[in-house]
């Protein structure tokens, strides 16, 4: 991937902003989701292949060059009103109430945020300042211990609308299998996980979303069940659930190849996942995307932007943005050159009318309602969707695929088959 010069930055900002000031779609005026990347992590998960790093000594720097990169772009979609925000990484929750204080007045400033917005936050169970008071106040520790009246309460409101407050909480469980969270490299254990929902409850986050992963090595069906067992009990409004993907460069790939041990069988993930999308249902969860469950009502806004082809802006080395029309930014994925540039290390990709229509197609197939086959002949023109379903005729013939009035979408029992499916369907 080649990334833009510092010499060709000026250029290509100015050649970005005039793509961009030619929007006049009331879409973009309607919504904009941002995401900002905080890449800190105290140590690094077995699993994992997002950017990151360890050097928390750079929050400070970071900070301030990522309030520098906020501000730099607001007139890349200036008549676009924010209705997501998601701090992801990494590990959000290692910043101080402070610096995360100064990243949402910076976004606040700068855009216009509709005042019922989303905003999500993502956090680790161990490395939030949880106290046993909702109001923080004396008893408000870190992670190590220290007692530094920095609770929940001192952050950004928690639980509610307004200029600033964070309502959504999205935690890093994974399993609450403890002999399965060390072999990950989880540093939190089962117990915690728990009183951390718990914590979050009492400090009044009534949006409260997990992320569990399934096909673990040596998982069994049963310990599975335990993990949906104590999920389900949590009292959670949002499941995320994704089979273990063994990532190039990652430790959980390196001991696999070296022969540590063997991945679980297929036929046994299958069976995870129909677990899954069944006890989901028992809970009257809506499973609404092929990995996302939610109560009603309590659908990842953020999220769902990605797969109706949204724009947002993504901050932070690594981010990637999405223009809503056909250019896509990336961030360039190294602290240093972020720290040095703020943000003006970056690679744009104008997409071609085909890659448009596969991204169309694989993402709304991703979810409940799938394809809007209206709206995709508005946007493709007959042609297309005539290809399509052409293409999607033996899965409708074999109940892998449903044509609901003007809708195409997945059957329940093709979901763990997706990408076979979706890819009989893009165009070459």
């Amino acid at each position: 991937m080649t990334f833009f010069s510092e010499k060709s930055v000026t250029l290509q900002r100015r050649t970005y902003n005039y793509q961009l000031s030619t929007i006049n779609d009331q879409r973009y005026r309607a919504l904009l989701g941002l995401y900002i990347h905080i890449p800190f992590c105290r140590s690094r998960c077995a699993y994992c292949d997002f950017f990151s790093t360890t050097r928390e000594a750079e929050t400070e720097r970071y900070v301030q060059a990522l309030c520098c990169e906020i501000e730099s772009r607001r007139e890349e979609l200036p008549h676009a009103r924010v209705c997501t925000i998601y701090i992801g990484g990494g590990t959000p929750s290692l910043l101080s109430p402070t610096l995360l204080r100064r990243i949402l007045d910076t976004v606040y400033t700068h855009y216009e945020v509709d005042p019922e917005a989303e905003v999500t936050m993502e956090m680790n169970p161990d490395d939030w300042p949880l106290s046993n008071s909702p109001r923080g106040g004396e008893d408000s520790i870190t992670s190590e211990g220290k007692n530094e009246n920095i609770g929940l309460a001192a952050l950004p409101p928690t639980g509610g609308a307004g200029r600033g407050a964070i309502n959504r909480i999205s935690l890093g469980i994974q399993t609450f299998d403890d002999n399965l969270l060390r072999l990950i490299r989880r540093r939190h254990d089962s117990a915690t996980a728990i009183q951390a929902v718990r914590r979050l409850q009492d400090a009044g986050i009534t949006n409260i979303s997990i992320d569990l992963i399934y096909g673990l090595p040596g998982q069994s069906l049963e310990q599975w069940e335990h993990d949906l067992d104590i999920a389900f009990s949590l009292g959670i409004q949002h499941l995320s659930a994704y089979a273990l993907s063994y990532e190039p460069g990652t430790v959980l790939t390196r001991w696999r190849d070296e022969g540590r041990f063997t991945e679980v069988p297929e036929e046994l993930s299958v069976t995870m996942y129909e677990r899954l999308c069944q006890r989901a249902h028992e809970a009257g969860f809506e499973h609404y995307e092929i990995s996302n469950f939610a109560l009603p009502g309590y659908h990842s806004r953020h999220n769902s932007s990605y797969w109706t082809g949204a724009p947002y802006l993504g901050f932070g080395p690594g981010a990637h943005g999405y223009d809503g029309l056909r250019t896509r930014r990336a961030n360039k994925p190294s602290l240093d050159e972020y720290l040095r540039c703020c943000g003006q290390c970056f690679q744009l990709e104008t997409l071609t009318t085909t890659a448009l229509y596969n991204e169309a197609v694989m993402c709304a197939l991703r979810t409940a309602r799938g394809i809007d086959l209206t709206s995709l002949a508005n946007r493709f023109g007959q042609s297309r969707l005539d290809d399509l379903l052409h293409m999607a005729a033996p899965h409708l013939r074999a109940g892998r695929l449903i044509l609901d009035a003007d809708h195409l979408r997945l059957a329940e029992n093709a979901l763990m088959v997706s990408d076979d499916i979706i890819s009989d369907l893009i165009s070459l």
